[in-house]
């Protein structure tokens, strides 16, 4: 007869349990894979290098990497002095308490940052953190890159002969600025609006928490920068530059065409007056809206607001912003140009 061993089963011991296989990759392994993958097919890397339309590629990438990636710092860095060193309480009292009021108050003071669009959005992401209105971060994010001296100063070499597009850039971009606050203020929802979590720095001193903070931006905002940057690529490298000539002599779709060219190229603010004057073929007026259009709608920004603001916001804010930013210079244009 046999009997059965009611007797509760051991647990295994903690020390003798089989060990998971780690899943995680070994980065010098992946290294050297590619290392083999790309010695052994160099012929044809070294062909599709070679080939024109990636070499063009490969320019506006750099460029607008390179010209935007000192600013992003810059803004980052101020980002996080705003969020660490700055107290809530400044902004009570540096912005009228009324939206409407405060709206071209924080408009204005963009003239006062010398940097360009990668600069602003983290600042006025930490504004917003900091109990700013969202209507008045939003006027200093698309004012601070189109009206501040460094690029006033830029337009005013870059055309020489024509003084008035400064007072034109100036007036217009400001316009959009406070009309978008404005607008956001009465149509904008909070929902449309979410900021993506940050690591704690409760509890750590401040040089702590600041460069906490300055890391996370930097990798946050940058992945988002190269994105842009590969987009602004891509669109260059396949848009005929003889539909520029096709559609310059048309006003109406001249202006539509350096709107759309300013947000494919996606050019630092500090540069791109310098792009406007050189085309000569299109009008004042057109090259106006390059000017504007560029440093508040391009694709490097629209990435970068996506990863501060949320995709919900940036597909409503972005599109509406285009259409004022037109809307407006081709008013200013006829008045001052």
């Amino acid at each position: 007869m046999t009997t059965t061993d009611t007797r509760p089963a051991r647990a295994p011991d903690p020390g003798t349990a089989p060990k998971q296989p780690d899943r995680n990759l070994n980065p010098l392994l992946v290294l050297i894979v590619v290392l083999l993958v790309v010695t052994m097919a160099r012929g044809p890397i070294a062909d599709l290098l070679s080939a024109p339309a990636l070499q063009s590629w490969m320019t506006v990438f750099i460029a607008v990497v390179t010209q935007a990636l000192p600013f992003l710092v810059l803004g980052v860095a101020l980002s996080a002095v705003i969020a660490v060193f700055v107290p809530a309480s400044f902004f009570a009292r540096a912005l009228p308490s009324r939206p409407a009021l405060a709206v071209p108050v924080a408009g204005t003071a963009g003239a006062v940052l010398p940097g360009c669009e990668c600069a602003s959005v983290p600042v006025a992401g930490a504004l917003v953190r900091r109990g700013v209105t969202p209507a008045a971060a939003l006027a200093f994010l698309l004012s601070a890159p189109a009206i501040n001296p460094i690029v006033l100063t830029a337009t005013a070499v870059a055309f020489p002969g024509n003084p008035e597009m400064v007072l034109a850039r100036f007036v217009a971009s400001l316009t959009v600025a406070c009309v978008m606050g404005w607008l956001w203020n009465r149509l904008g929802r909070t929902d449309w609006m979410r900021l993506p979590s940050r690591p704690s720095v409760e509890g750590k001193g401040r040089a702590t928490a600041f460069w906490t903070s300055v890391r996370h931006d930097v990798l946050h905002a940058g992945s988002f920068l190269v994105l842009g940057a590969a987009a602004a690529a891509t669109l260059k490298a396949v848009v005929p530059e003889s539909w520029l000539a096709a559609v310059a002599g048309n006003p109406v779709l001249s202006v539509l065409a350096l709107a759309v060219l300013a947000v494919v190229l996606s050019i630092c603010s500090e540069a791109d007056a310098f792009v406007a004057a050189s085309l000569s073929q299109f009008s004042l007026t057109a090259r106006l809206a390059f000017l504007v259009v560029g440093p508040m709608v391009d694709l490097k920004l629209i990435a970068m607001q996506a990863g501060t603001f949320g995709r919900g916001f940036a597909v409503r804010f972005a599109p509406a912003t285009f259409v004022v930013a037109v809307l407006v210079s081709v008013a200013v244009g006829a008045v001052l140009t």
